[in-house]
């Protein structure tokens, strides 16, 4: 079985995704119905969809539509960590149609000016409150902002911290340091995994090549362990620069002989798929 632990839909009819620029060509609707074809002529065989965007409607929408479709798997959304009774919403989420689904919360902290947002003593209890209910807790941080993920984590030992798209290296630039010491820093605790994720839309668009990208891809290989990492498209996003299959057939080559726990093992164990 073939697993992308991480993508995307949105339907701007519904709510509009400001984080997409204007002129982008992903400002359109992706739906389920989009991506089937293309995880399937890929060899797809699940996916788990992740949150988009911070609004309370968004995540009750895609368990609905994991319980509707059998290609998703499992749902990582949104909720408010500070809120008080985030324990009674998140036992709220898993009570509504396609509640089982849900796997994983995720919160945007690269647009958190604070770079120790995670660290904050509300945001610390929601994320308490996130491990008691048996769920993860995806990281979409920028670089600069993997301190503060080693400390949490490092504060949490019993929640699953999922650093998705390597914590967005700087790719076109070609700059390991500060982020691989960063990166090797929170791999080092065992309650964290990484998402082999994002990588081509942080590297240039127009010149981009497999050995730009194998530097990165090497050293959360040689830091996490492929038990440890876990394949996503980051679809629709990816395709920005390149197709479904293409980003696929990438990462396999960047996984080299790892590809079972990479794409499958990992994220079936992490998100219980």
């Amino acid at each position: 079985m073939t697993v992308d632990a991480h993508v995307h839909v949105w339907d701007l009819s519904v709510r509009d995704q400001d984080w997409i620029d204007g002129d982008s060509p992903i400002r359109r609707d992706f739906t389920v119905a989009d991506l089937a074809p293309e995880a399937h002529a890929a060899g797809v065989d699940r996916v788990v969809l992740v949150q988009t965007i911070t609004v309370r409607e968004e995540t009750p929408e895609f368990l609905a539509l994991a319980a509707e479709h059998d290609l998703i798997a499992g749902v990582v959304g949104w909720t408010d960590l500070t809120a008080p009774d985030i324990a009674e919403e998140l036992a709220r989420l898993r009570e509504l149609p396609g509640g089982r689904y849900l796997k994983g919360i995720r919160h945007q902290v690269q647009g958190e000016p604070d770079p120790e947002w995670l660290l904050r003593a509300d945001v610390r209890r929601g994320l308490a409150a996130v491990a008691a209910a048996g769920l993860t807790y995806d990281l979409v941080v920028l670089p600069h902002q993997l301190p503060a993920c080693t400390k949490a984590a490092a504060s949490l030992p019993e929640l699953t911290f999922v650093l998705d798209h390597l914590g967005k290296p700087p790719v076109a630039s070609g700059a390991l340091e500060p982020w691989a010491s960063d990166i090797r820093a929170l791999a080092a605790l065992p309650n964290t995994v990484c998402k082999l994720s994002g990588l081509l839309t942080e590297a240039d668009p127009a010149t981009w090549t497999v050995d730009d990208l194998r530097p990165y891809a090497d050293t959360v290989l040689d830091a996490f362990g492929p038990d440890r990492l876990m394949y996503g498209s980051d679809w629709p996003v990816c395709t920005q620069v390149a197709p479904y299959g293409e980003v696929l057939e990438t990462t396999r080559q960047l996984a080299g002989a790892e590809r079972e726990a990479v794409f499958s093992r990992t994220a079936s164990r992490v998100y219980g798929v």
